[in-house]
């Protein structure tokens, strides 16, 4: 386990940028945290990586955004307004997997169904301060 304080939206974005060099073609990516915490801002940061930070929109309402970048494919979804893995498999959600980078918000619905081993970022805001967030980096072997 691994843990980062953030200061800023720019902080998460420079973090997951670096962070996301360390990824490959079959990384899954679970976010959990709270509605604000970060998790977008940080899938930001990965798509800065591959060049693609112009290119972010969020998929609350798409429920997955898909990009390419240099041949490799990048899935990011919210599964917010999902009610249950069902909705997950109704739309296809399984094929995804090893297709590409996954990146999951809110993707404790499907834990069930990831890969073997997956990293797990928990976001948690400061009640003192608004800026500060800790972010708790785990990987996941089932």
């Amino acid at each position: 386990m691994y843990e980062f304080i953030s200061h800023s939206e720019n902080d998460t974005i420079e973090f997951a940028s670096k962070f996301a060099s360390k990824l490959n073609s079959h990384s899954t990516i679970v976010l959990s945290g709270d509605l604000g915490s970060g998790k977008t801002k940080f899938t930001e940061g990965i798509l800065k990586y591959f060049g693609l930070e112009n290119e972010i929109s969020s998929p609350t309402f798409t429920i997955v955004n898909e990009y390419d970048a240099n041949n490799q494919k990048i899935y990011h979804f919210d599964l917010y307004r999902l009610s249950d893995i069902d909705e997950f498999y109704a739309i296809g959600g399984e094929e995804y997997l090893q297709n590409g980078i996954c990146i999951f918000e809110w993707g404790e619905m499907i834990e069930e169904i990831l890969p073997a081993t997956y990293i797990k970022i928990t976001f948690s805001r400061d009640l003192e301060d608004v800026d500060l967030r800790r972010l708790r980096i785990e990987e996941i072997n089932k």
